[in-house]
């Protein structure tokens, strides 16, 4: 029997999302790990903490119970309902329970949201620098994101006459983060509110990825919905709660767009993570949420060491993150070619950071994202290393 070739090329989208480079970065780090190499690690933004102890001994009892079955697409009603009380008690916005939607982390409900609202051809518009997933995403809808450029004079996030400048007649909504990745940037209540007004106007949607709210340092930080209750809110248990590797987030969304939404979760992902959802029941109680505000106060002095300590060794970081855990810092001073520059640091002095072409075009060349999520000893020991690297 004559044996058949496979086919040997895969769908022209794979070729247009970008590898994403800090994966690589991991990866090196864990090999290099692997042969006996000590790796201070600023590269990932996932927090070191475990899991919060009464999550995960809710999903030890979920388990003992044999709760592992598949759920409603929506999400556990009394989960859908824990969040939607959520809002009330830290923001004062009242949302129903109709309105959320539990997704498979932040991804999953990015995923939903460019489904049911982007058509072939559209755009999305986005700040640039901004996390890179979002607009791979809309390459599996035919769409693509409007990459408008920001820096540090305006808080690295889009002002709504930038909105109204970079606004296409193929554009069908805008891509908003607060706090930001890369760069901890917040978006005030008044100016989320003045990008509503210029959304609503060109009958657009505005989406907001709110995945870092809770991780915030002396600055205020609102919900598009206290302003703009038609948005949609895309939310994760991953950052805040420390569950990344549970994989659950959450959408909250107008009623009128929960059908859409339930139909294709139900064909995407047949329903959430089910115990991941028991053990985000617990994520609420008094214990948990302790132990979350005292996780809060330790990367807030994570950022007060890092940041100064960077600035220092001569990396320029005009901008002072008010949430999130990263510093967007330029390290033109020392190299014309950052990604070149991640892998000599890793390879050289065993750090691990992020090169900023990950998060678009925009002078991203020279940038270097670090995330200060590792002790404040580790962080010191990174900082010499780097500052012997840099003496060479």
């Amino acid at each position: 029997m004559i044996e058949q070739e496979l086919p040997r090329r895969w769908a022209k989208r794979v070729d247009r999302v970008a590898p994403f480079r800090v994966m690589e970065i991991l990866t090196r780090a864990k090999q290099l790990e692997s042969e006996g190499a000590d790796i201070i690690h600023m590269e990932v933004g996932e927090p070191d903490f475990p899991t919060p102890k009464p999550i995960a001994e809710a999903a030890e009892r979920a388990l003992a119970a044999g709760k592992t079955h598949y759920t409603s697409a929506l999400g556990l009603p009394e989960l859908r309902e824990k969040i939607a009380d959520y809002y009330f008690s830290t923001y004062g916005v009242r949302v129903k329970r109709d309105q959320v939607v539990v997704t498979t982390g932040a991804s999953g409900a990015l995923l939903l949201a460019a489904a049911l609202l982007v058509n072939p051809g559209d755009n999305l518009l986005m700040a640039d620098p901004g996390y890179p997933c979002n607009r791979h995403f809309l390459q599996l809808v035919g769409g693509e994101a409007m990459m408008v450029p920001v820096d540090a004079n305006n808080g690295y996030g889009l002002t709504p006459e930038l909105l109204a400048k970079h606004w296409t007649p193929t554009s069908c909504g805008v891509l908003l983060a607060s706090p930001a990745n890369p760069t901890g940037g917040i978006l005030s209540k008044q100016v989320l509110n003045d990008l509503g007004d210029v959304v609503r106007a060109r009958q657009g949607w505005m989406i907001v990825d709110e995945i870092y709210h809770g991780l915030t340092y002396g600055s205020s930080v609102h919900t598009v919905l206290e302003s703009c209750p038609d948005a949609i809110v895309i939310n994760s248990f991953s950052k805040y709660f420390g569950m990344t590797g549970w994989r659950l987030g959450w959408m909250i969304v107008p009623e009128a767009l929960v059908p859409g939404i339930e139909k294709l979760a139900q064909n995407y992902f047949i329903s959430p993570p089910t115990v991941s959802q028991y053990a985000a029941l617990a994520a609420f109680n008094p214990l948990a949420q302790q132990e979350m505000e005292e996780r809060r106060l330790a990367f807030k002095a994570r950022r007060d060491f890092l940041l100064p300590a960077l600035r220092g060794l001569g990396f320029d970081i005009p901008h002072c993150p008010q949430g999130a855990f990263y510093l967007y810092a330029n390290a033109q001073r020392f190299t014309e070619n950052g990604y070149a520059f991640c892998y000599q640091l890793l390879e050289e002095a065993g750090v691990a950071v992020t090169p900023g072409i990950d998060f678009g075009c925009h002078r991203t060349q020279q940038m270097i994202r670090f995330a200060y999520t590792t002790s404040i000893d580790r962080l010191q020991i990174g900082v010499d290393r780097i500052e012997k690297f840099l003496s060479r």
